[in-house]
């Protein structure tokens, strides 16, 4: 009998768990990774086949960002493989939330808008949410205001002014995204930003920013903008 030994086989594009192990994470694609994460297909449809229709369907891995079950579910995706993806999104957003400076957490603007985009953007609506500071910049509390389709006019700012007695805030952060993905300010965004700003000088809550949240990590501060 012949003793030569046999090749290993080569690790190929349909074998991604396996070209992680070989090759490392960097080097997969978003697809890829997500089919690892799925694990395996349907009857007549692979883990990447499956990936593909998912990424598509949601306009690419930042597309998941606020998918529910509910959304995930299909042939091949069962409720089991739905809360995988789920604690994968979780895990991502606690651990942009850890990079957020419990002290100033302004100094870090980039950080704070990456976590707020990760645990409040929602497909096809705006929220817009508040995060509460005390009088050394410490973040004590966050709080998401609505979620929907509402008008900016029928936010008051009185109602949010309100959580930040309940809370002692001497200041806060305010915060909403666009679901279109570009986080260019309308001019309805600046006029509250400026109700804001002369409402918390009343009570004596300082806006310290207004953050508008778009895809793929784009942001906008209205700070940095002059209008707070």
């Amino acid at each position: 009998m012949s003793g030569t030994a046999t090749a290993p086989a080569p690790v190929g594009d349909d074998r991604p768990r396996e070209k992680l192990l070989a090759k490392g994470s960097q080097g997969l694609s978003d697809c890829e990774l997500l089919a690892i994460i799925l694990g395996t297909g349907g009857a007549g449809l692979s883990a990447l086949t499956l990936a593909r229709e998912i990424l598509h369907e949601h306009g690419g891995l930042a597309g998941l960002v606020g998918v529910t079950a509910v959304s995930l579910q299909r042939r091949g995706l069962g409720p089991a493989k739905a809360a995988s993806v789920l604690a994968v999104l979780e895990t991502a957003r606690r651990l942009a939330r850890a990079e957020v400076p419990q002290r100033d957490p302004m100094s870090q603007p980039a950080a704070v808008a990456e976590y707020l985009r990760l645990r409040y953007s929602r497909k096809d609506q705006e929220v817009m949410g508040a995060l509460y500071l005390d009088a050394r910049n410490r973040l004590i509390a966050e709080h998401e205001i609505f979620c929907g389709t509402l008008s900016r006019a029928a936010v008051e700012p009185r109602a949010i002014l309100k959580r930040a007695l309940q809370w002692d805030a001497a200041g806060l952060i305010l915060f909403h995204t666009h679901p279109s993905g570009d986080p260019t300010p309308s001019a309805e965004d600046v006029a509250f930003t400026r109700r804001m700003t002369e409402a918390g000088e009343i009570l004596g809550t300082r806006l310290v920013d207004h953050l508008v949240l778009g895809g793929r990590g784009r942001w906008v501060s209205l700070r940095r903008m002059g209008e707070c």
